[in-house]
């Protein structure tokens, strides 16, 4: 089933001046999922999935988050936050004149995801959560992405170097992943810095008893053999937040390379989102499915 697809685009205002945010459409109608890109990844990442969701009826919109993709690209750190990013996704959602969504998101979309449930409850219709990074992936986190921080900030040569080697390189005679780790090396020196410096010296995620207190439905993923994401974190997640469900994929690939699995669970929960509440759903939480 073909869907349409439109580009387009919004601003904010801040003290720091009024920056340009870009997304993509899939599909019509007031169901609406918005999905999240990982860190320093563009939205196109989340193109097969939205339209997956947009073949079944949903209206999907993927959203560059400030510093990434095609938005707008501050060189400031204290632009860039979890509670900033959740704002974002707000402002998405009122540009476009949804009530509520599904949001959802792979690492860090994931933790902008949770964050937007914190910050506006109401606005949320359930979670999406891919890889969240939670207690268990700090450090490792931390050791990943310290380094390129470090280069940005000291040694931009090499960030610009590989932006102007891989830049070139047309998207259409690679495969489709291929691609987004070539636009994920699309990157400014004074940008990418600021981005990681302002994630990972502030909130990383909502915290526990705030994860708790979350109470929309949630399909949480999570990998094994990840040390960003560990499956940990994922498996915690499900366990803290009342209507929540855990599935453990058989690898960070599967997603990528075998999607059928994860898309048709994806698409039900979706859906589900979207079923008129029944009364004995809000007074009961949700009965937990076997993992898989």
């Amino acid at each position: 089933m073909l869907v349409s697809e439109r580009i387009g685009q919004f601003f904010l205002d801040s003290d720091a001046g009024r920056d340009r945010l870009e997304y993509t459409e899939y599909g019509s109608g007031d169901r609406w999922v918005v999905l999240l890109h990982g860190q320093l990844m563009p939205r196109r990442m989340c193109q097969p999935l939205a339209r997956t969701l947009a073949s079944q009826g949903l209206h999907v919109v993927t959203l560059d988050l400030l510093g990434h993709g095609r938005s707008d690209r501050p060189e400031d750190p204290l632009v860039y936050s979890m509670t900033a990013f959740g704002g974002q996704v707000l402002a998405l959602l009122d540009h476009l004149g949804a009530d509520q969504a599904v949001v959802g998101g792979t690492s860090l979309g994931a933790n902008v995801s949770l964050e937007v449930a914190s910050l506006a409850p109401d606005r949320v219709r359930g979670l999406l959560l891919e890889m969240p990074v939670l207690d268990n992936a700090v450090e490792a986190g931390i050791m990943a992405f310290a380094p390129l921080m470090f280069a940005a900030r000291f040694l931009p040569v090499t960030v610009t170097a590989l932006r102007l080697l891989t830049r070139p390189v047309p998207r259409g005679l690679v495969p489709f992943w291929v691609g987004i780790g070539l636009d994920t090396c699309d990157q400014r020196p004074g940008s990418v810095a600021a981005v990681v410096h302002g994630i990972f010296f502030g909130r990383v995620a909502p915290s526990s008893r705030e994860r708790r207190a979350i109470t929309a439905p949630a399909l949480v993923v999570g990998h094994p053999s990840d040390p960003i994401h560990p499956a940990a974190d994922a498996a915690m997640l499900a366990e803290e937040m009342p209507y929540a469900e855990f599935v453990r994929a058989t690898s960070i690939l599967e997603w990528r390379r075998r999607p059928e699995r994860l898309d048709r669970r994806a698409v039900e929960f979706a859906l589900a989102c979207w079923e008129p509440a029944q009364e004995d759903d809000l007074t009961r939480p949700r009965q937990r499915r076997p993992q898989g």
